[in-house]
Formats: C-alpha cells, sequence, structure tokens
C-alpha cells in the first residue's frame, strides 16, 4: 500500500513569493478588454520575442488599425508588416512568424477565430495553439491564461523561468515546456486564473528589478529567504 506523498512543498512556497511580491510591487491590474480577446493575446505573443510587452502592445494595435482584421494582416506584403514592426526587437522574424500563424490559423479555422478553445480543455487547447507556427508554450499559455479565457495556465517568460529555477522550483536548465510540467503541479488549487496572471507579471517585475540575468541584486531582493541561490549568495 502506497502512502500518500502530502502537499507539495513548493506550493506553500509559491504562496509566500506571491505575498512578499503584492507587498513590495502591489496589485497589478488586469489588460484592458481589447487587450484580452484570444485572438489579440496570439498575435501579440507571436511578434513579442525579447521585446518589452507595451512595445508589442502598442505593436498589435498599430497592426489592426492599420488593415483593420486579422485576416488582411495575413494577406498583406511582407515588407509592409515588416515595416509596421520595426519597433520591435526582431521585425523581420516577427513579420514571418506572423504572417505564418495566422494563414495557418485560417486554413485550420476558415478566418483568424480562436473561439473553439472556450469548450476544449486547457492542455488539448495549448497543443491545439502549438501545431501553429511561430507558437511554443509560453504563447499557449498566455493565449489561455490572459486572454478572456481565463484558464489556470502559468505563463514563463525568461524572467519567470530564470527566478523558478533560481529558487529551485524546477530544474536548472530546464526548458519552457518542461519548466511548465514540473511547476503547474505546485501552483495553489484555489488561485483564479486572474491569480496565475497576476502572479506571472509580478514575478516578471522581480526579474527586470533584482533577479536579472546577470549580477542578480539578491542582498536586496523580497525573495531571498526563499530562494536556494540567493541563500547561497548571502
Amino acid at each position: 500500500m502506497e502512502l500518500p506523498l502530502g502537499p507539495d512543498p513548493r506550493t506553500a512556497t509559491i504562496r509566500r513569493l506571491q505575498a512578499l511580491l503584492v507587498q513590495r510591487f502591489g496589485h497589478i491590474e488586469r489588460a484592458a478588454a481589447e487587450w484580452r480577446l484570444p485572438e489579440w493575446v496570439l498575435v501579440q505573443g507571436v511578434i513579442g520575442a525579447r521585446t518589452k510587452s507595451e512595445i508589442s502592445n502598442a505593436a498589435t494595435d498599430r497592426l489592426l488599425r492599420r488593415w483593420g482584421c486579422w485576416e488582411a494582416v495575413a494577406t498583406a506584403p511582407l515588407a509592409d508588416v515588416q515595416a509596421e514592426l520595426a519597433t520591435q526587437t526582431y521585425p523581420n522574424v516577427a513579420a514571418e512568424r506572423l504572417q505564418a500563424s495566422l494563414a495557418a490559423l485560417i486554413d485550420l479555422r476558415g478566418g483568424v477565430d480562436l473561439a473553439h478553445l472556450a469548450d476544449m480543455g486547457t492542455e488539448a487547447a495549448m497543443d491545439w495553439l502549438e501545431q501553429l507556427p511561430g507558437v511554443g508554450r509560453k504563447i499557449a499559455a498566455g493565449v489561455m491564461n490572459a486572454s478572456t479565457l481565463d484558464r489556470r495556465a502559468i505563463v514563463l517568460d525568461g524572467h519567470h523561468t530564470r527566478i523558478l529555477q533560481r529558487m529551485g522550483l524546477v530544474p536548472p536548465k530546464a526548458s519552457t515546456a518542461r519548466a511548465f510540467a514540473a511547476i503547474m503541479p505546485a501552483m495553489p488549487a484555489d488561485w483564479s486564473g486572474a491569480e496565475y496572471d497576476e502572479h506571472h507579471l509580478l514575478m516578471k517585475k522581480l526579474g527586470q528589478t533584482w533577479c536579472r540575468p546577470a549580477a542578480p541584486a539578491c542582498p536586496e531582493c523580497p525573495a531571498q529567504a526563499l530562494c536556494e541561490t540567493g541563500r547561497h549568495r548571502a
């Protein structure tokens, strides 16, 4: 007879971490309604590699304002789309990936429409999204969580994954997909999709402020006592 393993101790760490981050940064409001449509979130994710969210948000709005619908963006001259994405870190790649993902979505759905995801389980919906060019686990989770679908799926960007690795909550060299699989069972069962979203945004702030890729400011970090790396560097 197998004995129950008991609660995952990482869950308590995540709860304590969240409280510390809210105390330091305050609560974060969710994005405006027009920025939470699943299709908008998909586009923002595809073009957003290595680019600040506010810049990608503006670029996504700019595309829709110029062409009026995502189907028109899919068939616009590539050079024109690249020019509209000049603010992105990799505008040429962003434009190519965007048009490829939109074209694939049109082939599968007859238009840029993700309404069917509402009737799918979260994992199945994320797997479906990941068949689109340029869509990996981070973007798929973003569509499911940060949009009006409001699912309990954690979004892991570079900042968030790095913090989890340094804290010892996921394997040290885990890819985004592996880190997602590792941390999801430890996420608090009573958290809503909105709380998942806020947790990610707070972790992103932590990564930008103290837990930077190089020379992390561990002594100033509010999460140092919870972090394997922080305690080692103390």
